[in-house]
């Protein structure tokens, strides 16, 4: 892992010089915003609280407010990692240098993955502001933030092996978002399809289920599974075909 720290605090810095990356977070937390003003007027006027949808289940995936941000912010993140180090031509000098490959990859991917988190933090006071007003589990808002954090990471991964196969940032935000989305829409299926072996691999692949599971402060191991393979295997093809251009 030669070389992670120098590429990682390099990507790091370069995003938030720029003002592409204060822009995301601003609209992403207007957006998560308008998802807690609705969670306010919502239970504002409810006498009564199901066990399963309280004000946390609400927040954290029962509108399209939390998903839009979620499947719109890691291909905006991610589509500068290599495409535009390729257009610039910096690409030959980062290679050329004393750093291994996985270590470039990981480390591009781990500064998109802070920078989302970043993003999300904020959101915090949410939950603070929910507390003020009536109990909350907190173990229940971890799991949330931990299924926040494994969606993201998956999602990051595939932006970064967008990135990898392309000069364009434009096409590889479009490319990452097209798999993203892609993935959110096989998830709907479930919803569509009636029990049997496509109802259960869309199950398995839905978004939506998998929030719905963390909010409950479900932490289903085959979720988790499923995540950090999405993960590792764009960060594994992402090193191949970066040492394919190293090598070729």
């Amino acid at each position: 892992m030669t070389g992670f720290w120098p590429v990682f605090k390099r990507d790091l810095f370069s995003t938030f010089v720029t003002p592409v990356a204060w822009a995301l977070i601003v609209v992403f937390l207007f957006l998560q915003g308008m998802n807690f003003y609705l969670l306010v007027a919502h239970f504002a006027n409810q006498v009564e609280v199901a066990v399963d949808r309280g004000p946390v289940q609400w927040f954290f995936g029962e509108t399209v407010l939390f998903y839009l941000p979620m499947l719109m912010l890691p291909p905006a993140l991610t589509m500068r990692s290599f495409a535009e180090e390729r257009r610039a031509g910096t690409i030959e000098s980062l290679l050329t240098s004393p750093v291994s490959t996985p270590a470039v990859v990981l480390a591009k991917w781990a500064s998109s993955f802070v920078t989302y988190m970043i993003a999300w933090a904020p959101t915090l006071l949410y939950m603070v502001v929910l507390q003020r007003a009536g109990d909350i589990d907190w173990r229940v808002v971890a799991a949330c933030y931990l299924g926040v954090a494994l969606i993201g990471a998956a999602f990051i991964s595939l932006g970064v092996l967008m990135s990898a196969m392309t000069r364009s940032q434009f096409v590889a935000l479009l490319a990452s978002f097209a798999m993203v989305f892609g993935l959110f829409i096989v998830g709907i299926g479930e919803f569509v399809f009636d029990s049997g072996p496509v109802h259960d691999l869309c199950s398995y692949v839905s978004v939506w289920s998998h929030m719905a599971d963390f909010s409950k402060g479900l932490i289903d191991s085959r979720r988790v599974v499923f995540d950090l393979s999405l993960t590792i295997v764009p960060l594994f093809v992402t090193v191949r075909a970066v040492d394919a251009w190293r090598w070729g």
